[in-house]
């Protein structure tokens, strides 16, 4: 009985492990004929991924293209480079600084076709930010590209001021703009200047202001276009090299670069800054060794040379570059301003619109390109002289140039209206220039008069092989009155330039109150925080009250007791409160009855609710700094050294 009740057990137990097997066995059968019958092919997937990936990437690089009436709006400190791979030329970015103060930068991308006569504008939701002052150099390589590095941008009422250190390249074929991030590249700069050398993308100098003191940059660096990095390069201590500088010419030969001139500002303690206007010329001779141990087959050796002043050189003058006339291996040299510094409260600028060529091989020297005299009609007609618009080494006043300029709308019998120097533009710094093929291209540009500085936006051609006339292909609609500080109709249009120029909406928002704006901001967002609100809304949040403080969206005065009391981005705690301990030590004081190292404690409490009050703002600032190039080191030093000004800048850099 016992054994049959045993035998039974055992059949039962196995009969369970045998369904329980065929169980398992069954739902693997099911689960493979589900994964067969329902899934894509494997192919499929990866066909399905990549399309994916290619629709958003097209999605981030779609680009519009627009034809413009003209050229863009009036502007300065943008590049313009002849196109690498067709009868074209690029315009890209620059400022506009409107009589009531307010700064407009740009990101935008012209192109104008000289065959034409027109100019089309090009938007891509990828691209860099807007900027001004920064570099822009031309390869043919891939159907040619134009790589772009730094430069620099301010708040609508310039409270804040940074420098960019992103690097872009521009594709001309697909008219699409691409970040290229490198861990090693150069730092952030405005002012310097980069030419391309077979497939090397050379750099050098230009300027930062972190705040309180412009510090000018001699190093040079070199991109290389094929294998995707930067290096700098090291000279040795007894190697001769350029000062510091920034606004240079910067000319590709093909044994190496020419540079020449620039700007920059020496600083003596107990003393004011000192503009210096630099006319030395240097070349950095470059050469490739082919490496015998190496698979790197290509090794690049660089030295700078300083070549002699020739006898004959345009007069001293800053505010001006040349454009490489590559057919003939010249650079063009245009315009410019001459400052004589004499004391703190004086400031004799004189404007030049003359031209020049330097020969850009051997020892270098120049030549004036004077225009052709016009034939003589025998009628004994007169011509009135013009020294400071074609060459001569005569110091005149600019004034003289601008009143020349305007004789030819007037019925004077001693003007000669044949005469091609009354085709020149007026004098200027800071004008757009490039050549394509044997026609210079001369773009806007400033001119002051008195205290008042007037961006132009007028547009010119000469055929440099013929040197007859300039040809006005678009007049300025600036209105300069005989008197330096009247105002002219034009001037405070600074919105006007938006019409077709400004894609970035930062800096065309409306004012608004100031600290009221923020501080409601805040609250807003205290208030947000108690609910349950999406991510998403959350970081928009975020990110405009970090606008609104960078005074980008929403611009605003800020009071010395503000600027005292309020974190700057890159700040630490620990900063913040020695930059501001005595503000909340009397702060505390009034409140308080407390004295010694408790009134010390509660001052830092102070600081230290103020700081956590601003803390998030302050990340997301920092975020939106780092998007422009600037790295924490910078930023964290940028706020030291500006002593609490958050970077505001007194005086713009113009030369």
């Amino acid at each position: 009985m016992g054994n049959e009740k045993k035998n039974t057990s055992k059949a039962a137990a196995k009969a369970a492990k045998k369904q329980k097997a065929e169980a398992k066995t069954s739902k693997k059968e099911k689960k493979k004929s589900k994964k067969t019958t329902d899934a894509p092919p494997e192919d499929e997937d990866l066909e399905a991924i990549l399309d994916k990936m290619n629709r958003e990437w097209e999605d981030a690089h779609k680009v519009t293209e627009e034809l413009v009436e003209g050229p863009p709006s009036r502007r300065a400190n943008a590049t313009l480079t002849p196109c690498p791979s067709g009868n074209y030329l690029w315009c890209i970015g620059g400022e506009f600084f409107s009589d009531d103060g307010k700064a407009y930068f740009y990101n935008d991308v012209y192109r104008y076709n000289p065959d034409k006569d027109e100019w089309r504008k090009f938007v891509s939701p990828t691209c860099p930010g807007p900027r001004s002052a920064h570099a822009v150099v031309a390869s043919a390589a891939g159907g040619g590209k134009l790589f772009l590095f730094g430069g620099e941008f301010s708040s609508l009422h310039q409270n804040t001021f940074h420098h960019y250190r992103d690097f872009w390249c521009f594709d001309i074929s697909t008219h699409s703009w691409d970040r290229l991030d490198t861990k090693i590249r150069p730092s952030a700069r405005s002012g310097h200047r980069m030419a391309m050398w077979k497939h090397y993308i050379v750099l050098f100098g230009g300027f930062y202001d972190p705040g309180h003191r412009t510090q000018y940059l001699n190093d040079t660096w070199v991109f290389d276009t094929q294998e995707y990095k930067w290096r700098q390069i090291e000279f040795k201590d007894i190697d001769r090299k350029p000062s510091a500088r920034s606004g240079f010419s910067f000319l590709s030969t093909p044994e190496g670069i020419v540079l020449h001139g620039g700007y920059c500002k020496e600083y003596t303690k107990g003393k004011r800054p000192i503009g210096v206007m630099l006319e030395d010329t240097w070349f950095l001779r470059m050469s490739l060794e082919t490496s015998q141990s190496s698979t790197n087959s290509d090794s690049l050796g660089l030295k700078w040379e300083r070549r002699k002043k020739p006898s004959f050189a345009p007069h001293i003058r800053s505010g001006c570059t040349m454009g490489l006339w590559s057919a003939k291996s010249i650079g063009v040299l245009f315009g410019g301003v001459t400052d004589e510094d004499r004391d703190e409260e004086s400031l004799e600028s004189v404007f030049w619109n003359d031209l020049y060529g330097y020969q850009l091989v051997g020892n270098g020297r120049w030549q004036s390109m004077v225009l052709k005299k016009p034939k003589k009609t025998g009628k004994g007609g007169k011509r009135k002289p013009a020294a400071v618009q074609q060459g001569e080494s005569e110091f005149s006043d600019g004034d003289d140039a601008v009143k020349s300029q305007e004789a030819k709308n007037t019925e004077d019998p001693d003007v000669n209206p044949d005469d091609p120097i009354l085709t020149a533009p007026i004098p200027r710094y800071n004008a757009m220039l490039a050549v394509l093929r044997n026609t210079l291209y001369i773009y806007g540009g400033i001119f002051e008069r008195g205290s008042r500085e007037y961006t132009l936006d007028d547009f010119y051609s000469i055929q440099l092989d013929k040197l007859e006339r300039y040809t006005c292909l678009k007049h300025s609609g600036i209105v300069i009155p005989a008197e330096g500080d009247e105002i002219s109709s034009d001037d405070d249009e600074g919105g006007e330039s938006d019409e077709d120029g400004d894609s970035d909406s930062e800096t065309r928002l409306e004012e608004d109150d100031d600290d009221a704006v923020l501080n409601k901001k805040l609250d807003d967002s205290q208030d947000a925080e108690e609910v349950d609100e999406p991510v998403d809304v959350l970081h928009h949040e975020v990110r405009a009250q970090a606008t609104a403080f960078m005074g980008v969206s929403k611009d605003t005065a800020r009071s010395a007791e503000d600027v005292i009391s309020t974190p700057e981005p890159g700040e630490t705690l620990a900063l913040f409160y020695a930059r501001s301990r005595e503000y909340w030590t009397q702060k505390a004081h009034g409140v308080s009855d407390n004295r010694g190292k408790q009134l010390r404690r509660d001052g830092f409490s102070f600081a230290e609710e103020r700081y956590a009050e601003y803390k998030h703002i302050l990340e997301e600032v920092e975020k939106i700094l780092a998007e422009a190039g600037l790295d924490e080191d910078e930023m964290r030093a940028g706020a030291a050294q500006a002593g609490g000004g958050g970077g505001i800048v007194s005086s713009r850099n113009r030369r």
